[in-house]
């Protein structure tokens, strides 16, 4: 087959698979910071917390620093240390799991529903062992997990569950928003997310004594908490005690600020980008060549990312060449995500490949397509001649098939 060559692209401007949505009411809320009193540790800190809290309907929040920092936390909290195994998808980003090695502990892969890309329920339960301290359920995209089943399999074993919501902030499962359904849940506000402060994350629950350690972890194990405090009385209000080990994970004021601002749209992101998937779904789901994720009823989903599958059967391509020809038409596309356990690291650490084969399967022929609240009606229609271009070109046509 010739290299996929076209002599006009479908636009003129690249567009990417991401993209944030940053207006003057944020670039204020970020300079009124600037002007203030506090740049961390203040008062925007404490609002962002709030909002949280008040938009899921968790109980508390504590506001880290990333993503990846909220899981480490989360996983601190739950008492993840050596000896413990700790089960998660391979389909996610690295971070998912690297936050149980970093407790000292070992990642456990479980495979995925082929259709939804979730983690499959059933091989969770399948790779509990008397090792096995908390689960990390990913939702992929912006879809929620099949937390009721999940949330059943934990209560059984008394695992800790920790929902890796990455990608589903403003998404609700069965009515309820993501933030207040699991143990503890991890958001993320990386720039190309739903709402965003540059980076920055935070880690949402119900119970006040996990609350307590998410708090000791990400400000050094540092407290002012009285009650906490060994020495009493305090010698003045500058006293403060170390009393476990933790980090440098805070946030500071003016990303707080911006996240919060952000929040103030989330329902604007949310619906475009509903509006944006219900077009992509009526345009790829008769198009034999594409294979579309499926939606369990349950979730109202946001979604972070469209990917479409690639029916390789009924293609004359690889998924580089399509890749490449996407790009030729000025549409920059991404793949999420390789299998975790493939990684050389992991590769080092004893992990093989074959351990996840509906994860493998799937990830041989997906890719993200440009999903944001900012694409423009036209934006969206581009992208979607451009998949229809390109599946033309690479087709297996009928009278070929019978050759």
């Amino acid at each position: 087959m010739e290299p996929y060559i076209t002599k006009m692209p479908v636009r003129e401007k690249r567009i990417f698979y991401g993209r944030q949505w940053i207006d003057d009411s944020d670039i204020q809320a970020v300079v009124d910071v600037l002007h203030s009193d506090y740049l961390t540790c203040g008062p925007k800190v404490d609002e962002l917390e709030r909002t949280l809290c008040e938009f899921t309907g968790a109980k508390y929040a504590v506001a880290v620093n990333s993503g990846t920092s909220a899981l480490h936390c989360a996983a601190i909290a739950a008492g993840v240390g050596p000896g413990d195994e700790v089960i998660t998808t391979p389909i996610t980003f690295a971070a998912s799991a690297n936050c149980v090695l970093y407790c000292g502990a070992k990642p456990v892969f479980a495979d995925i529903n082929p259709e939804t890309y979730n983690i499959d329920p059933e091989s969770i339960r399948s790779h509990i062992t008397e090792h096995t301290k908390a689960v990390i359920a990913v939702d992929f995209t912006g879809q929620a997990v099949e937390i009721d089943k999940i949330r059943e399999i934990c209560k059984e074993h008394s695992l800790i569950l920790i929902e890796d919501a990455a990608h589903s902030i403003a998404t609700k499962y069965n009515g309820q928003q993501v933030g207040s359904l699991a143990d503890m849940t991890c958001f993320s506000f990386h720039p190309v997310k739903t709402v965003t402060g540059g980076e920055g994350g935070a880690i949402l629950t119900n119970d006040e004594e996990l609350y307590k350690k998410l708090v000791l972890a990400h400000t050094h194990g540092i407290t002012h908490d009285e009650d906490l405090m060994e020495g009493a009385p305090h010698e003045g209000p500058w006293y403060y005690e170390q009393i476990s080990l933790g980090y440098n994970y805070r946030l500071t004021d003016f990303q707080a600020a911006l996240i919060t601002s952000q929040l103030g749209k989330i329902d604007k992101f949310r619906s475009r980008r509903q509006e944006i998937v219900k077009r992509y779904n009526e345009a790829f789901l008769q198009i034999p060549e594409l294979i579309v994720q499926k939606e369990i009823p349950e979730s109202d989903t946001c979604r972070h990312l469209y990917i479409i599958q690639l029916n390789l059967e009924k293609l004359k391509c690889t998924r580089r060449e399509f890749f490449d020809a996407m790009s030729a038409e000025n549409i920059q596309c991404q793949i999420h995500y390789i299998p975790v356990y493939w990684f050389p690291y992991y590769k080092f650490l004893g992990y093989e490949k074959g351990l996840c084969p509906n994860a493998e399967e799937m990830y041989k022929g997906i890719m993200s397509i440009p999903l944001y609240p900012k694409m423009s009606d036209q934006d969206v229609e581009d992208v979607i001649c451009a998949v229809k271009r390109v599946v033309d070109y690479y087709s297996i046509k009928e009278e070929n098939t019978n050759e």
